[in-house]
C-alpha cells in the first residue's frame, strides 16, 4: 500500500471508493466524480486530500482535511480542521485509516491548526471507534451526530 495526495486525476477512482460505500448502505450522498472533485480535491478551504491505494493502484481510501470557515455546513468552529475519512468496505481492518491519518496528521501540523473536528453520523459505530482509536475525543452531540475532537500538540 501507498499514500500520497490526491489529485483531480483521482476523482473516478475516488468516486469508485464512495460509490462500493453506497452499495454497502454505509453512505447516502453523493459519490460521483464531481462531487468528488468538488467536496474533496477543488474545495476551496481544503489543506491536503490524502489517497491510500494498494500495490496494484487501486484506491482504498481517501481522508479529506479543511480549513472550518464561518458558516460552514458541519457548525465546526472557524479556525479548526474538518476531517472526513472513506475507506471501501472491501479494504477495512487493513490499516488504511491509519496511513489516511498519519498523512492528514501532518498535513494539520503543517497548516498550523490547533484542533481537528470529525463530525459522525450517530449510528457510524465504525467511524466513532475509527476516530476514537486515533486520538479523538466527543465534544458535542446533537441528535443525530457526534463532533469529535482531536487537539494537536
Amino acid at each position: 500500500m501507498r499514500t500520497r495526495n490526491a489529485t483531480p486525476a483521482d476523482a473516478a477512482a475516488l468516486a469508485d471508493v464512495l460509490d462500493e460505500l453506497v452499495v454497502s448502505g454505509q453512505r447516502s450522498k453523493a459519490s460521483d466524480a464531481e462531487f468528488v472533485r468538488s467536496h474533496y480535491l477543488e474545495h476551496p478551504d481544503l489543506i491536503r486530500c490524502a489517497i491510500c491505494e494498494d500495490d496494484e493502484g487501486r484506491a482504498l481510501g481517501l481522508q479529506s482535511l479543511k480549513h472550518a470557515r464561518a458558516g460552514n455546513p458541519y457548525g465546526t468552529p472557524e479556525g479548526w480542521g474538518i476531517i472526513g475519512t472513506h475507506v471501501r468496505p472491501s479494504a477495512a481492518r487493513r490499516g488504511v485509516g491509519r496511513r489516511l491519518w498519519a498523512w492528514s496528521l501532518s498535513a494539520a501540523r503543517g497548516a498550523g491548526l490547533v484542533k481537528i473536528e470529525a463530525y459522525i453520523g450517530a449510528e457510524n459505530a465504525a467511524a466513532l471507534a475509527y476516530y476514537g482509536q486515533a486520538g479523538f475525543e466527543t465534544w458535542r452531540e446533537t441528535e443525530d451526530a457526534i463532533g469529535k475532537v482531536y487537539t494537536l500538540d
